[in-house]
């Protein structure tokens, strides 16, 4: 087996873990999207029950903080996946024209990240060499900017994703609401955002390798803590009447 064959296979190893990688971060980003879905619209439904009576107003609210909650997520992720695939493409382009300006320093600029990485001055020379005669530009991406040019995060895909993590969560609160009794719309929407904010702590914990216990107690505490502090702003202000 040749030093560009050893090479290859390494880096197929890595190209696997990075996907692996990314997947659990996308997961972990659904699940948090999730969350935040679930914390806000409930709170927004416990703050305006809190201040009114009318279940029209505290449903309008809710379908409004879903909305606008859905939207504000797609739009900032869009601007960040945006931005730093901007980045990546400048990066990219600057380090295709020193490819072209300098071939030789760019070469011995890939030769010391191998041997920055373990191997020997004549490994890492023949590796270079090998890996710059078969694609010279898909080498330095991966070895200086640890990017794929052909597999760069897509704004829509990351916005979409984003929207719809936090929709399949408010949902949940607003639909409790929605169908329970009324007499009983706030226990149960209480119980159905307790549920779910345990599912999503356990789901978090398990995709970080976290404590799940802990992870739990932190969401579950944290949600229960924004419902008890808007409901009573909802109190207050629709005693006073403002």
């Amino acid at each position: 087996m040749g030093a560009y064959d050893t090479i290859r296979r390494h880096d197929e190893f890595h190209v696997l873990v990075k996907k692996v990688g990314k997947r659990q971060n996308w997961l972990r980003a659904a699940v948090l999207g999730a969350n935040d879905g679930i914390v806000s619209v409930a709170a927004i439904l416990f703050g305006v029950a809190g201040a009114s009576a009318s279940m029209d107003f505290v449903l309008t609210a809710g379908i409004a903080g879903l909305t606008a909650g859905a939207l504000s997520m797609a739009v900032g992720e869009y601007v960040s996946v945006s931005t730093q695939r901007d980045t990546e493409r400048v990066m990219l382009e600057q380090e295709r024209e020193e490819l072209l300006r300098e071939p030789e320093r760019e070469l011995e600029e890939l030769v010391s990240l191998y041997a920055a990485k373990g191997l020997s001055q004549t490994t890492a020379r023949i590796v270079a060499e090998e890996l710059t005669a078969h694609d010279a530009f898909a080498a330095h991406a991966d070895a200086e900017l640890q990017t794929d040019p052909e597999n760069l995060t897509n704004p829509f895909q990351a916005a979409s994703a984003s929207a719809f993590a936090f929709i399949s969560g408010g949902i949940i609160p607003l639909c409790a609401i929605f169908l329970s009794p009324p007499r009983l719309a706030l226990t149960l929407t209480f119980v159905a955002v307790f549920i779910a904010l345990v599912i999503t702590g356990m789901l978090s914990a398990h995709i970080g390798g976290a404590n799940k216990r802990i992870a739990t107690i932190r969401v579950v505490f944290g949600g229960t803590l924004a419902m008890a502090i808007t409901f009573g702003v909802g109190k207050l202000f629709g005693i006073s009447g403002i």
